[in-house]
């Protein structure tokens, strides 16, 4: 008989009741560090005070009206991130599924209305994780994403993740758009170079062509800039957002370039539940904290202090580490062995990790981890480490 629950997840024996800061308690009294953040989305930890105050406050007002009606809260946060990005606008989601949903119709209602409705194909690449809808696992094209669910949204060209050359051949008069995660999550924590990311840009403007970012995991602080794209001093065109920016309440965003958006006039695109004063006060509240440059400089010398306490673990344990990579606290240990394994052992020890491709573990802790509780985490990293070399020998 089928669950009640559709059982499409492979859900690990664990049953939280309370989190605190870096902390999730169990059910049965356990305190486990997280260095998941629910995957990047808990940006604050788990309970931040001014989060709680503001969802808190705002459900006593108003929770939700919908978008017949000007929402106070939502122009608040556009009007913040607007102020700290490159955009000039933004529409607000309920996930970063949704946003790319929108990124992809964004792109294309632009060719549209610019008198070339055969620019619909977007270059997208190899390890690239854009979300489970009908778009997103087009954009994504590996069999895992896509097979069983065809037909496939058409309109994706699908490129090896740092193969230059195919990237200039692959652009003809069909093309509108690249799409490209600065920093890859589930593709396995691959951070591109600044130098790669810089000749994208350029190669947009000498093709004409707009750059879409996803930065629903490696933005709103993750690198130790409030996004990505910023370490490279470039900008894109349109923008996918969601994970930290609602600090655990679901939220979404698409920030783009008026050029960009030309095309989305009344009627294009909407959502019943996106941009509710409920999420966008907790964004509010986000923004308040993680655009301070004062916070980002606090998540660099520890994403610095990280770094170097798992360059130790990985040296200590040569039969299970490869090595270590990504950016700011977006880290990913790659493994000789299997991932699932590490993370396991891990919750044995009073850890949690999220696995990722290419034998890649990914560690994602909240931005406001304390050194203390780094030095505890690796720690205890280290303990699942020698449980799972005993089963190596």
């Amino acid at each position: 008989m089928i669950p009640s629950v559709l059982p499409t997840y492979s859900r690990a024996p664990l049953h939280f009741v309370k989190g605190d800061g870096t902390w999730l308690i169990e059910a049965d009294g356990r305190r486990f560090l997280d260095l998941g953040a629910g995957i990047a989305v808990n940006a604050l930890g788990h309970a931040h005070p001014a989060l709680v105050k503001a969802l808190t406050d705002q459900a006593q007002a108003l929770w939700h009206v919908s978008n017949l009606y000007e929402i106070p809260q939502q122009q608040a946060l556009a009007d913040r991130l607007v102020a700290a990005t490159f955009a000039d606008t933004v529409f607000f989601t309920n996930s970063g599924t949704e946003s790319c949903e929108l990124a992809v119709k964004m792109a294309r209602k632009y060719w549209y209305d610019k008198g070339h409705p055969d620019k619909t194909t977007i270059i997208t690449f190899s390890g690239s994780f854009h979300g489970r809808s009908s778009a997103g696992i087009a954009a994504a094209g590996s069999e895992k994403m896509v097979k069983g669910f065809g037909p496939l949204l058409p309109g994706f060209k699908h490129l090896q993740w740092g193969d230059h050359d195919a990237l200039t051949a692959a652009i003809d008069d069909t093309v509108g758009a690249i799409l490209v995660e600065p920093v890859q999550g589930e593709g396995g924590i691959r951070p591109l170079p600044d130098q790669c990311l810089k000749g994208l840009r350029q190669l947009c403007d000498d093709k004409g062509l707009l750059l879409i970012l996803d930065e629903v995991q490696c933005g709103v602080g993750r690198t130790g800039r409030l996004f990505a794209h910023e370490w490279a001093g470039i900008a894109p065109d349109i923008m996918m957002v969601a994970k930290g920016i609602g600090g655990g309440f679901p939220l979404g965003a698409v920030l783009a370039t008026e050029e960009a958006a030309s095309g989305m006039t009344a009627g294009t695109h909407g959502s019943t539940y996106g941009g509710n004063p409920l999420a966008c006060a907790v964004g509010c509240a986000v923004m308040d904290i993680v655009a301070d440059p004062a916070f980002l400089e606090k998540v660099n010398a520890r994403a610095g202090f990280l770094r170097q306490k798992l360059e130790a673990l990985v040296a200590a344990h040569p039969n299970v580490f490869e090595s270590v990579r990504g950016s700011g606290l977006m880290i990913g240990l790659k493994c000789k062995v299997t991932p699932i394994d590490v993370v396991t052992a891990g919750y044995e020890c009073g850890v949690i990790t999220v696995p990722a491709a290419d034998n890649v573990v990914r560690l994602l802790p909240p931005l406001t981890i304390s050194e203390d509780e780094i030095s505890e985490a690796v720690n205890r990293l280290d303990f699942a480490a020698d449980a799972v070399s005993e089963t190596l020998a």
